[in-house]
């Protein structure tokens, strides 16, 4: 083996994560990190450096490209408040199976435990948010580290993982030799499901009239979309969605039946109750799914497939439990299912998708409705992309809108904050989706509040010339608290109005091109001209101020308790 000059720990760090596959780093310089940043001069044909305005941002953006590209998203930041600026999104990866990897600069090892400038306990930190936290300390250590983090973020179930690595880890000099991380002995994430499991579960769909698929994002992070679409097709199978299983099933499957929970269809809700056996792939039974534990598919046996072994059971008490990957689960139980026709049941939605409300109102059937619906706006956006496009969405009324009303044809096409429901995520993760995904059009729907909780990132993409398309649904509300305030608290609007500054303004001053939105008849001509071609885009459409997400599931009620307006109830 020939021997190496020794170089920096900075240099090592470089040039193990070209050798890992990284091309693109998110982040912001400071003290603690300044010696890789100096280093990183030399890297800008090998790596690209997207500067951020804020560590938030960083984060977020490395989430949606890892959303979209399907690899981990790179994060690099300085010590202290650059640090723990990423928290939240640390915790929004974790909960939403995202894998990313953050370096974190920190003090010489020296002057850890010492209160010195801009040192944080990260590790104390983050230990309970993340899949491994790990200091460096030693340059040595800087490759199997590194190469441990990568494999640590993208097998089994996903999730973010954070380094924190010390300034004379980063100055120190060692012989730099990369080895690839393909096992830990204490760790292991590929795992082979039980084949008297899997023959129990195709035993149970085998004899079941009414099978109900619940598809989860573990479809997608496991590669499983052909296998359950095949599974669908020989069972005769309805499949409903999560909403970060959104796009796994293509929007005009005949199996597909639309998204569960709070804010679903009709139908997917409906027919998982009337289910008698449910088989959730991939998907965590979250409260916005279920709603009232105790009335949930209380006449259905489950069947539940996760990587994660401790979620089989967690929250909602099962028949079968099966650990394993979706798409080698899925494709076994292809093979051990027999074919049948279960039409009847297939097309039992047909009268639920007749109910008025679970149709975008439009000028044809609504020619005297008042202002703009937001479900106008993205069933629009959908229509003009041919149901290509990547949605984004930020969190609230703009979010269950979003996935209301968009089409996908392909998946990995919808990302947004799940779990832990983080506003001001929405623009950050376009920006990353689109440098993930560049021959794609990306294009966010996202609340006057959102928009502003990480609007100075409009700097980034004017630096960085990213192509995202913003559609900024202003109602001057907080949305979606307004209304629970008027459901569910006496229409005691507390904190919710906001005066709005003038966006078109904000837009210029970025140089990014603006189109206000106040008139029906303006509508798609924006919108075309919005997705003509691949520049940066705001298209601010002010929307019906009183507008609310309809159906929905109040908290508390069970699925199929289900409001279709502030009086009426689906019977």
């Amino acid at each position: 083996m020939t021997k190496k000059n020794k170089i920096s720990g900075s240099q090592i760090l470089l040039e193990t994560l070209i050798a890992e596959g990284v091309d693109t780093l998110f982040g912001y310089p400071g003290g603690q990190i300044m010696p890789v940043y100096d280093k990183m001069y030399e890297y800008g044909d090998k790596l690209r450096h997207v500067l951020v305005r804020h560590e938030q941002g960083a984060i977020h953006a490395a989430q949606g490209y890892a959303r979209a590209k399907g690899f981990p998203g790179t994060v690099i930041v300085t010590s202290g408040p650059g640090a723990t600026n990423v928290i939240t999104g640390v915790a929004d990866a974790m909960v939403d199976s995202t894998p990313v990897v953050v370096i974190a600069g920190q003090v010489n090892t020296s002057l850890l435990g010492t209160d010195a400038f801009q040192e944080t306990d990260l590790m104390g930190l983050t230990n309970p948010i993340t899949k491994w936290s790990y200091q460096i300390r030693r340059p040595e250590d800087i490759v199997w580290a590194v190469s441990r983090a990568y494999y640590i973020a993208s097998t089994g179930r996903p999730g973010p993982v954070v380094l924190d690595l010390t300034k004379d880890a980063q100055v120190g000099l060692a012989e730099f030799q990369y080895e690839k991380c393909e096992f830990i002995r204490s760790y292991q994430p590929k795992f082979n499901a039980d084949e008297a499991k899997l023959r129990q579960a195709a035993k149970m769909i085998d004899q079941s009239k009414r099978p109900f698929v619940l598809c989860g994002q573990g479809v997608i992070l496991s590669g499983a979309e052909k296998e359950l679409a095949a599974f669908l097709e020989k069972g005769c199978i309805p499949v409903g969605s999560t909403l970060l299983g959104l796009s796994a099933v293509a929007s005009d499957n005949p199996h597909y039946k639309g998204m569960l929970g709070m804010h679903g269809n009709i139908a997917a809700n409906i027919m998982s109750q009337e289910a008698d056996v449910i088989l959730a792939v991939g998907m965590r039974f979250d409260d916005r799914v279920t709603g009232n534990l105790s009335n949930y598919c209380r006449d259905a046996r489950i069947i539940h497939v996760d990587i994660d072994p401790s979620e089989l059971g967690k929250n909602v008490p099962i028949d079968l439990g099966v650990h394993g990957d979706a798409k080698q689960v899925l494709a076994r139980l292809t093979e051990l299912i027999s074919r049948q026709d279960r039409t009847e049941w297939l097309q039992r939605d047909v009268r639920f998708n007749q109910v008025e409300q679970e149709k975008v109102i439009i000028p044809e059937t609504c020619p005297n409705c008042g202002k703009i619906n937001p479900g106008e706006v993205v069933a629009m956006v959908a229509e003009v992309s041919g149901n290509d496009a990547i949605i984004l969405t930020d969190v609230g009324q703009n979010q269950m809108i979003g996935a209301r009303y968009s089409r996908f044809k392909n998946s990995r096409s919808f990302i947004s904050s799940g779990g832990l429901g983080t506003m001001g995520f929405g623009i950050p993760a376009t920006i990353g989706a689109k440098i993930g995904a560049p021959e794609r059009k990306v294009c966010l729907f996202v609340g006057d509040g959102g928009f502003q909780m990480t609007l100075q990132e409009l700097g980034t993409i004017m630096q960085e010339q990213v192509g995202v398309k913003i559609v900024l649904l202003n109602n001057n509300w907080l949305g979606n608290v307004r209304q629970w305030q008027e459901l569910f608290f006496g229409e005691r609007y507390s904190q919710t109005r906001m005066i709005n500054p003038d966006f078109e303004k904000i837009a210029e001053a970025y140089g990014i091109e603006h189109v206000l939105v106040e008139e029906r008849e303006q509508l798609r001509p924006a919108v075309e001209k919005m997705l003509a071609d691949d520049k940066p885009f705001i298209l601010d459409v002010h929307i019906n101020e009183e507008n609310m997400v309809f159906p929905m599931v109040p908290p508390g009620k069970s699925v199929s308790e289900i409001m279709l307006n502030n009086e009426e109830w689906f019977e």
